[in-house]
């Protein structure tokens, strides 16, 4: 059955032209809403959005449709993608939500979806919710619609988790890091998090307006990171989107390192350390070739999926792997919680932190150049 609204991402699309309407967003929202209603519980659902203009509106429609079905929700502001899923999870909410068009320009947007379980929801059960909004909804009576109610402490809530994930005998203490947050969700948890670890942060795109999210900025836009990273004399530079899935590195030299390179750092390393579970990387059939060899120099396999997050996520999760990503940058997984917080500068920076290290800029060019193309 083909879907009419999800695709390989969620819903997406130009704002007020359809599927990005606030009409559409309120079906939605009664749709989900009703679909998760399961159990006597008093249901919650967790809403998050990045920088857009358009938040606002999409946001509103979705509190309208959610609690008009007697869903309650926890609104968190801007917030990273990752920050929706891990909260929807701690917060023991039925449903979470992301507002949000990635790296896309700001005059889109679009609405992600988590189970309880904070992963991305299947394809089936995608397709039962959009058959839900071609159905008359059942409204709460009166005295059952939902309450809304924003939550403050949100962003403090990630950045203790994103640091839980850094090993805790390292400290980033010495290390100059520019950061670009692409003028969206993550402009005040990814500098606070890397400050609060040691680290000397030079931000750039932490001034959003509404207007200017990925914008000449982010990893979409790589320029500028590098050449701050240069004359900054930084040791590593990161590169987030709008809505924080997507990581790009360069190193102290502004050299890009992507995806793949980031992963092959990353799993080389585990395996190193005796850290790496199921002997191989999942990716998507859009990682390049050098990275399977470089995988299998180490006798390690690379698994492959159809474009898009939730696959990798759902093959790590079947195949029992723990690191995985997509060769754009995407959610380099890691322990299958979206651990990217800290793994990458450890790996690339290991003389600073760590004996055991993988050699960046020969990696490098052993992932990015040993191929003429993608496998």
């Amino acid at each position: 059955m083909t879907r009419k609204f999800f695709g390989t991402d969620g819903i997406r699309g130009t704002t007020n032209a359809e599927p990005m309407t606030a009409q559409t967003a309120l079906r939605v929202g009664m749709a989900a809403g009703t679909h998760f209603l399961r159990g006597d519980h008093r249901h919650r659902v967790v809403i998050g959005k990045d920088t857009r203009l358009s938040g606002y509106m999409m946001e509103s429609a979705m509190v309208a449709g959610f609690t008009s079905v007697g869903m309650d929700v926890v609104l968190l502001g801007p917030m990273p993608t990752p920050a929706v899923a891990m909260l929807t999870r701690s917060m023991r909410a039925d449903l979470g939500v992301m507002i949000s068009a990635s790296h896309n320009p700001f005059a889109d947007n679009g609405i992600k979806l988590f189970g309880p379980d904070g992963y991305k929801l299947s394809d089936d059960t995608e397709r039962a919710i959009e058959k839900r909004m071609e159905q008359e909804p059942k409204l709460a009576k009166s005295a059952a619609i939902g309450r809304a109610r924003r939550i403050d402490d949100a962003r403090g809530r990630y950045v203790q988790f994103a640091k839980d994930t850094f090993p805790e005998q390292l400290r980033l203490d010495g290390l100059k890091i520019v950061v670009d947050c692409a003028n969206g969700a993550a402009y005040h948890v990814a500098p606070d998090t890397l400050w609060e670890l040691g680290a000397e942060v030079i931000p750039l795109g932490v001034k959003p307006d509404g207007l200017n999210i990925n914008d000449g900025c982010g990893s979409t836009h790589p320029d500028l990171l590098r050449e701050t990273v240069v004359a900054s004399g930084a040791d590593i530079g990161l590169a987030l989107d709008g809505d924080a899935d997507r990581l790009l590195v360069a190193d102290e030299t502004g050299a890009l390192v992507d995806g793949d390179q980031l992963m092959a750092l990353i799993a080389l390393g585990m395996h190193r350390r005796g850290e790496l579970k199921g002997g191989a990387v999942v990716a998507t059939v859009m990682s390049n070739l050098g990275l399977e060899r470089k995988l299998d120099e180490a006798g390690l396999k690379l698994v492959r999926t159809q474009v898009g997050d939730r696959y990798v996520l759902e093959e790590m999760r079947k195949s029992g792997c723990n690191v995985g990503g997509e060769q754009s940058g995407v959610d380099p997984f890691v322990d299958q919680n979206a651990r990217v917080a800290a793994q990458p500068p450890v790996e690339l920076r290991a003389p600073h932190v760590e004996g055991d290290h993988a050699g960046g800029a020969a990696l490098q060019q052993d992932v990015g150049a040993s191929t003429g193309g993608r496998g």
